[in-house]
């Protein structure tokens, strides 16, 4: 069995936003897909990105994928990956492919002197709980995830002075 991962291009637009609807259900959130391929590509694949999306192929098949952006600790001095979507479609679970992607994105880091790799997991999903743990990823309980949009990201704007 073969596994190869690289980054997405232009061609792979159609790819990429089907396996981003694929992971809105398995998650249960395809209502919060509002997305377009267009806006997903134009993230992507413009001047300077703001998205980066790499792809796993087994055997010439796209199993899955990683679509990241990079963030930045202020208390390290240096940037890093969020990781926004980490999914591999379930024919292709269990050969080591989510790790793969997990351990490319930490190759980077390293090569490029970054200081972290982090994501978040739904709470509800004990079986990448799990997996993560067994990667020896640190599960911060003490913070919660914040996010504002919609009306409330209008009405905070509005509120600016």
């Amino acid at each position: 069995m073969s596994l190869v991962i690289r980054g997405a291009g232009p061609a792979d637009i159609g790819v990429v936003f089907a396996l981003i609807r694929e992971l809105a259900d398995y998650e249960k959130l395809s209502h919060e897909v509002v997305a377009t391929e267009a806006d997903i590509a134009a993230a992507l694949f413009c001047e300077n990105p703001t998205l980066f999306c790499d792809i796993a192929e087994w055997n010439g098949e796209v199993a899955g994928f990683a679509v990241w952006f990079v963030n930045f600790s202020t208390f390290a001095g240096r940037p890093g990956i969020y990781l926004e979507d980490l999914f591999v479609r379930p024919a292709f679970r269990r050969n080591g492919i989510g790790q793969a992607l997990l351990g490319h994105l930490a190759r980077r880091c390293i090569a490029r002197n970054w200081a972290r790799l982090q994501w978040s997991v739904l709470d509800w999903n004990a079986p990448s709980i799990t997996f993560y743990k067994s990667l020896g990823a640190e599960l911060l309980d003490d913070r919660t995830l914040c996010k504002v949009t919609g009306t409330a990201l209008v009405q905070l704007a509005e509120r600016a002075p």
